[in-house]
């Protein structure tokens, strides 16, 4: 089975230029824990509410004036949306993380995948597998 059959493809994404505050508002509405940072139609990092906590509040940083460009994480983990969703699955517990971009053919954002799509085609012990290798102490 592919990405493309089980990828969330509905995600909104921040800009280099959005306020943390404004991610945080966004975040906050949607439920979210992050969200991709996108310039020129490029995925170019990812914001997370641990980013916004650590590299911003705990360094004193104005959230209404700085942006997320400052604080996002740069490196951005990714898949091809034709990939099998057991690279995914192998990506995650390599690099231990619970959601991956997922881009298409032409590397623009195609969506996420996260633990819990794998939960949700059916396979929960495939799920639980890698959730237990993704919070293994490093």
């Amino acid at each position: 089975m592919q990405l493309r059959d089980i990828t969330t493809d509905s995600v909104e994404t921040l800009t280099l230029t959005t306020t943390l505050e404004d991610a945080a508002k966004m975040m906050r509405e949607r439920d979210l824990g992050w969200m991709p940072v996108e310039d020129a139609d490029r995925v170019v990092g990812i914001v997370t509410d641990r980013d916004i906590v650590i590299r911003a509040i705990a360094s004193s940083l104005d959230p209404k004036t700085t942006t997320v460009r400052e604080v996002m994480t740069k490196n951005v983990l990714s898949c091809n949306i034709g990939d099998e969703i057991d690279d995914a699955c192998e990506v995650m517990e390599r690099e231990q993380v619970r959601r991956l971009v997922v881009l298409d053919d032409d590397g623009a954002l195609a969506g996420v995948v996260t633990l819990a799509d794998l939960a949700h085609r059916g396979d929960e012990d495939h799920s639980v597998e890698v959730l237990q290798r993704v919070s293994e102490p490093s």
